[in-house]
């Protein structure tokens, strides 16, 4: 069974502007509505996987998104590693040591890549079903974050091959906001997030399993979804999006979490696969 990381909602508001999402934005976030809305993605996730929590800090708005929280490499005897991120904006930094903290206390062997490398965890490092890495860079984390990560896996006698993706709109800052792996070697991804040599490459290893998405569906964040199994959970889908996933035996939940578009996160933002 899978299990994922999430963190309630308590302090969770636009406070500040880190990415597009984010502008017009202060202080206008439900949060009644946000803390149902978040509940609702927890307890279908619940019923499909295992989910811990970690406390939400206050004055901590965005810890909320715990894909940031780090890069877990599962390993088969159990020893899981994972990578701790460093941020890029100093309001996401303090961020960092609690995440730090959880996975220590949960047995997890925490490592660091160098320091002054910036590298915001899941958001912009995502595996897919065959076991490669895809590492995002250029708006947030940094291009040689990818050398770092592939040798702290090599260290541990556990090669990964690492494939690096350019993003070039500050509206998809993160990898995950653009792109999410599905089972059989299947994905959907937004071409206009990546640069033309990106695009190329994950028609390349994708071929015809991958579906690139519509404006429409990318502006409702369809690619920052969670994958469970068959099962796909999103904010929203096309009627268009939501036929040719079900033509390749996929099941679709749409919940709203429409409260955290706002600062410019989905469901898989809300979450960390550990």
């Amino acid at each position: 069974m899978k299990r994922f990381l999430m963190c309630q909602p308590t302090f969770f508001d636009v406070c500040y502007v880190i990415n597009p999402w984010m502008e017009g934005n202060l202080g206008k976030v439900d949060k009644v509505l946000a803390k149902q809305q978040w509940q609702n993605l927890h307890d279908i996730v619940a019923r499909l996987a295992s989910v811990s929590l970690i406390d939400p800090v206050e004055g901590l708005p965005d810890m909320v998104f715990t894909a940031n929280a780090g890069l877990v490499h599962r390993r088969d005897d159990g020893n899981n590693n994972v990578i701790v991120p460093s941020f890029l904006h100093v309001e996401r930094q303090p961020e960092a040591k609690h995440y730090e903290r959880f996975f220590s206390s949960h047995g997890y062997k925490v490592k660091h890549l160098s320091e002054g490398t910036i590298f915001e965890g899941a958001g912009d490092a995502l595996f897919d079903m065959q076991g490669s890495l895809w590492v995002g860079s250029g708006i947030r984390s940094d291009p040689h974050a990818l050398g770092e990560i592939a040798a702290v896996f090599d260290v541990e006698g556990r090669g990964v091959e690492v494939r690096g993706l350019e993003l070039v709109d500050p509206h998809w800052y993160h990898l995950d906001t653009a792109f999410c792996p599905l089972p059989q070697g299947q994905a959907i991804a937004y071409a206009k997030a990546f640069s033309v040599t990106s695009v190329a490459a994950l028609n390349d290893a994708f071929g015809a399993n991958i579906i690139w998405v519509s404006d429409e569906d990318a502006r409702n964040f369809a690619c920052n979804a969670v994958s469970i199994g068959q099962t796909i959970i999103m904010h929203k889908a096309s009627a268009d999006l939501r036929a040719v996933l079900a033509q390749r035996g996929f099941e679709i939940i749409e919940t709203g979490v429409s409260e955290f578009l706002k600062s410019g996160g989905s469901c898989k933002c809300l979450t960390l696969e550990i």
